[in-house]
């Protein structure tokens, strides 16, 4: 249920469960897991797109007959499931952009929040409508969606649990781009082709820089970003990107 499709050095990664709007289930989590700890061992990888199978959604959150048949510590085991998917991904060591293709929902919501970036189609819907169905988001909504959006129109939209369109979700920063159905993949395949193309060990460092130093003090964020900073001054992209810029040519990048 989840397809992994290697594409040169973009991974393109499908929750393919369309007949149920690709609503989560525990295997598949293990499964989307699975999959980030083979991209993460491919070191040709550098960049990963996240998209849904099907025009109707991303994915329409947690499949809800799995949820009705828990108690209270398989409720905690779920939220932990999930928060560990989604922490996997954020911590990805590779951008991975979500291609938001129709309903991002609950769990599917909480999943493209966890992306680096995201890209939408204009007929994508967010939202976190758990608290229609007496619960509240578990894997890590909560906390990230008033992050991106801040707290006022994140507690609407869950208290509320209506649902944000993807212009709107644009204008709150949820969104980096919104485009027609047809051009989704496409302009996520050339974002992620512009991303490859620069410094891989550059790029990590960028993406750990931002995803560790942002809940830091200003203090300790600029002293990782001095650490990472220097780091690369060892590397051999480093040197190459330097050289080029000096010999007015394109950089030819290698991750070393």
């Amino acid at each position: 249920m989840i397809e992994l499709e290697l594409l040169g050095n973009i991974a393109v990664v499908r929750l393919k469960r369309p007949e149920k709007l690709n609503a989560l289930t525990r295997v598949m989590l293990d499964e989307l897991s699975a999959v980030f700890a083979r991209v993460e061992g491919e070191g040709s990888v550098r960049a990963l797109i996240l998209t849904g199978a099907g025009e109707r959604a991303f994915c329409a959150g947690t499949d809800i007959e799995e949820l009705a048949g828990l108690d209270t510590e398989g409720a905690r085991l779920a939220a932990l499931r999930g928060q560990a998917v989604c922490e996997r991904v954020e911590n990805c060591p590779v951008p991975v952009i979500a291609a938001v293709n129709g309903i991002a929902a609950g769990g599917g919501c909480e999943l493209a929040l966890a992306c680096h970036l995201r890209l939408a189609a204009t007929h994508a819907k967010f939202g976190l409508p758990e608290t229609r169905l007496g619960i509240i988001p578990g894997y890590g909504g909560t906390q990230r969606l008033a992050r991106i959006a801040g707290k006022g129109r994140a507690l609407e939209a869950m208290l509320t649990g209506s649902q944000i369109s993807a212009e709107e979700a644009q204008h709150l920063g949820i969104v980096n781009r919104v485009v027609a159905p047809e051009e989704l993949l496409p302009a996520a395949m050339s974002l992620a082709g512009e991303i490859a193309r620069l410094a891989p060990l550059a790029i990590r460092a960028c993406l750990a820089a931002v995803t560790r130093g942002i809940d830091l003090p200003l203090a300790e964020g600029l002293a990782l970003e001095v650490e990472l900073f220097t780091k690369l001054f060892d590397t051999e992209d480093m040197r190459e990107g330097t050289r080029a810029f000096l010999e007015k040519r394109a950089p030819v990048f290698k991750g070393k």
